[in-house]
């Protein structure tokens, strides 16, 4: 048996789990028909074959046809779900883990204008401003109705032989009751502590009288609302007692509360945020309460964890995001190889992913959520070949990572001094500094694998088709877009500005027809620096391709440094004027009327030219002409294609050597190209 305190194991009523790390319920936005189909279903057997003791699915799983699904959610009123839930128990019980299932109704967090148009309903008429939906005060029909609703599903999940359920008692409806931040009735459900907890406990107390006694109930509850008019830590604690008397098994703690983009993001900090902000809260919770208490909070590294159950702070710790990073962390860790675990960047596209990319996905893992195409673990090549990777940042290191795991080999080029492309520039700003990660894994990787890499080394095409390789991935990734306007020479590229080897001050215009983070750097780096700041955007939003979560903390931190954020803006002309000053002309699409700003600078962020020069080259001299085919790519299989009889090697481009798009899409571009080699 492992002394490691994260592997020893942990006994919950007649459930004993293989060890304390546990995946708690989320929603990755992966089902069909919201049912846990294939992909649900191979998404978390990864993580048993990973080693978890414990795989929570379906987060905000819902057991009532009115609440409309805000994110993928699984449809647990849906009498098919049985049979879907029963594979995928039996399945990641062949592979050693507990599961469990998170049930709610998802109240005032939702929409009236998905599903089937139903009015949504919460403990009384309000408004959740991150949902955005007006809702009805619920009926005493509406509550019999969902407490039905509630126990039907519960027993659901025990004919599928699921190992409990996880009640969502956080930010939704059953706890809309509970807190006077929500609550503002004046019957018997509203008022007193005792009239706010009656309906969850009638609902709890029914849930637990339909359920065997072993079957485990966990409750997941916030022990500090941090918002003004809600539950601190004291009525919590209380709450917390209540539920356990009424039959709750475990405590799924957490703090905050998640009403808006700013909230969530305070309850699960993202990149560049605090670690476990909340694990010294929920560690003196846990000495008041007399069952197991597990917690998650951005306990992303094994430091931290392990800490936390050593110390006695948690019974079982919750390690979600990093378990999407790394679902085999927990074999890592038993196998003594943590340096290979690959790390969690907080960079939040798992859960901005749900809304802006229609489903969870890792920034830098491409297999997540991809298992039935590109499972987590790569199997060899069954002919080993000698392979050039052109280019060292995200794409070019994924590919390097991925053909040596598949025991080819690997010399990788790379004309700067260092590793890391892009992601060199976005870690100039502090709140982007986590994803050094990216970079720092693969290099740590491509050394135990044996790549050779060959820094300060420009290579054309001449140097390559003659060098004897197999197969050569350009990865030469791209240069910042000219924009193309009367006067855009006196524009300054965002990547001067951001690295430093050029300095703008006073006033400063930054025009962003990109739509990502890289704006809102320079926005930030430039307002602290003491400049005067707008923001430009031809968009009828601000960062359209940012998510809430990182958004959020963006525009906090941009307004309070007085930056002004203008929209539906272009930029059509500059004129340079004889102190030095810009006079920048802005209109709106297909309109001929046009204002003026004079600044001092202007910075430009329109994304990436791509640097195919090497690539172009070397397609007529390939066997594939550069042909990808599409259906093998997808799935990761071999690349076949034949153009040109005579060709000695295979020539393909990943990531913004193609088009200017983003870390992920870099990632998996090589990801796919590499295990079709």
């Amino acid at each position: 048996m492992s002394t490691d305190p994260l592997l020893t194991p942990f006994t919950i009523k007649n459930l004993t789990l293989r060890n304390r790390i546990v995946s708690t319920s989320h929603e990755p936005s992966y089902s069909e028909d919201g049912l846990p189909k294939d992909r649900y279903r191979a998404y978390h057997v990864a993580k048993a074959k990973g080693g978890v003791g414990l795989t929570m699915i379906g987060g905000s799983s819902i057991v009532s046809r009115e609440s409309a699904p805000a994110f993928g959610n699984l449809q647990l009123w849906k009498d098919e779900t049985v049979h879907w839930l029963r594979l995928l128990t039996d399945e990641v019980h062949d592979n050693g883990a507990a599961v469990m299932i998170q049930l709610t109704h998802l109240g005032h967090r939702s929409s009236s204008y998905s599903g089937d148009w139903l009015p949504t309903i919460s403990v009384s008429a309000v408004r959740e401003r991150a949902h955005r939906s007006f809702t009805k005060e619920a009926e005493d029909w509406d509550m019999d109705r969902i407490k039905a609703d509630y126990v039907t599903a519960a027993q659901r999940c025990v004919e599928a032989g699921m190992d409990g359920i996880d009640l969502m008692i956080h930010g939704h409806y059953l706890d809309s009751f509970m807190t006077p931040f929500w609550n503002n009735r004046t019957d018997e459900f509203g008022g007193s502590h005792e009239n706010r907890m009656r309906y969850p406990l009638e609902v709890i107390k029914a849930i637990r009288a339909a359920v065997p006694e072993d079957f485990i109930i966990s409750a997941r509850m916030s022990f500090d609302e941090l918002r003004e008019n809600g539950l601190g830590p004291g009525e919590l604690l209380t709450v917390a007692q209540d539920i356990i008397d009424e039959g709750v098994d475990v405590i799924s703690a957490l703090g905050g509360a998640i009403d808006s983009d700013s909230r969530l993001t305070r309850m699960i900090p993202i990149m560049g945020m605090a670690s476990a902000p909340h694990l010294e809260l929920i560690g003196e919770m846990k000495q008041k309460l007399n069952v197991p208490v597990m917690h998650a909070g951005k306990i992303a590294d094994v430091a931290t964890a392990r800490y936390a159950i050593e110390a006695g702070v948690l019974d079982l710790v919750g390690m979600t995001r990093a378990l999407i990073a790394d679902p085999y962390l927990p074999t890592k860790i038993a196998n003594k190889t943590e340096d290979q675990i690959r790390p969690c960047v907080g960079a939040s596209m798992c859960i901005d992913g749900i809304y802006t990319a229609g489903a969870a996905f890792c920034i830098h893992n491409p297999s997540t959520g991809r298992e039935l195409e590109l499972p987590q673990t790569i199997d060899a090549a069954k002919a080993k070949r000698n392979v050039a990777v052109v280019g060292g940042g995200p794409a070019g290191l994924e590919a390097a990572r991925t053909l040596a795991e598949k025991g080819h080999t690997v010399t990788l080029f790379e004309a700067n001094d260092s590793l890391g492309g892009q992601i060199n520039i976005a870690i100039r700003s502090p709140r982007r500094r986590d994803l050094q990660g990216i970079t720092d894994w693969r290099t740590q990787e491509l050394k135990r694998l044996g790549v050779t890499v060959k820094l300060n080394s420009y290579v054309d095409a001449s140097d390559l088709s003659e060098a004897g390789f197999d197969a050569i991935v350009v990865a030469t990734g791209g240069m910042p877009k000219a924009l193309e306007i009367p006067g855009g020479n006196h524009v300054l590229e965002s990547w001067d500005v951001l690295s430093g080897s050029k300095r703008v001050t006073g006033d400063v215009l930054i025009y962003d027809d990109h739509g990502g983070t890289q704006a809102l750097d320079l926005a930030e780096n430039l307002a602290q620096s003491g400049a005067k700041v707008e923001l430009v955007t031809p968009e009828r939003n601000m960062s359209v391709d940012v998510g809430g979560m990182v958004a959020s903390a963006y525009f906090k931190s941009l307004a309070t440094l007085g930056v002004k954020f203008t929209i539906l803006r272009e930029l059509k002309r500059i004129e340079k004027n004889s102190d030095g000053t810009f006079t920048a002309y802005l209109g709106m699409e297909d309109e001929a009327w046009e204002e003026s700003r004079i600044v001092n600078g202007i910075v430009a962020e329109t994304g990436t030219t791509a640097i195919s020069d090497v690539y172009d080259e070397l397609v007529s001299l390939s066997s594939n002409g550069g042909e990808v085919e599409i259906e093998a790519l997808i799935h990761g299989g071999p690349q076949t294609s034949i153009r040109n009889p005579d060709g000695k090697f295979q020539v393909f481009r990943i990531g913004d050597a193609i088009s200017s798009r983003g870390i992920h899409s870099a990632i998996l571009d090589a990801a796919r190209v590499c295990r079709g080699i």
